[in-house]
């Protein structure tokens, strides 16, 4: 059976792997001591993020990038399958990006007023130094339309394969707009899975 626990500070002492956006938040932070929102210690065998989210763009959905350790290099390629429409889903494939982004998806200021998008992203052996980083997610922006490209749900495959480093720090930011008042984000560091 894993273990799971969540994401403490630098010195132990303190819970810390939870961040609650209080206004709006151009983006958050995992990682780095000075100016993370959390702290990413390296005992964990994979860390695992919970995120409820909602943005402050005019549109359905708010599309989040993910970048590790600050690389602002084109280090990410990755594939997603998505439906957000019927009869059937929609698959793509990108590289070259400068962040991950397939399957980690927000409801944007259009979706049904106070709607949170939910999103779970797992990066397996992030401590690891000697191969690149998976970065698997899934997620859903929910709302009570059934019109096509109003609400979706995504599952992808990201990969960063910049030199292989262990993972120190998580960026999130929408490609556009904000995250408003209220929303989370949950890491949590995971062990024996």
């Amino acid at each position: 059976m894993a273990a799971f626990e969540v994401a403490t500070s630098a010195d132990g002492t303190t819970w810390v792997g939870h961040h609650e956006c209080t206004t709006t938040d151009a983006s958050v932070t995992f990682g780095s001591t000075s100016t993370a929102d959390e702290y990413i210690k390296q005992t964990y065998d994979h860390l695992y993020l919970l995120m409820s989210t909602r943005g402050d763009v005019s549109a359905h959905f708010m599309d989040i990038n993910l970048t590790l350790n600050g690389d602002t290099g084109t280090n990410y390629s990755g594939t997603g399958l998505y439906g957000d429409q019927t009869p059937a889903p929609l698959s793509w494939r990108d590289t070259g990006y400068a962040f991950a982004n397939w399957g980690l998806d927000s409801c944007g200021a259009s979706m049904l007023a106070d709607t949170f998008g939910t999103t779970k992203v797992w990066i397996p052996h992030y401590s690891n130094t000697a191969n690149f980083k998976q970065i698997l997610a899934s997620g859903a922006a929910q709302n009570n339309s059934t019109t096509n490209s109003e609400w979706r749900v995504h599952i992808g495959a990201n990969l960063w394969s910049a030199t292989p480093a262990a993972v120190t720090e998580i960026t999130l930011t929408p490609a556009s707009g904000n995250f408003v008042e209220f929303s989370t984000f949950t890491l949590y560091g995971l062990t024996g899975a």
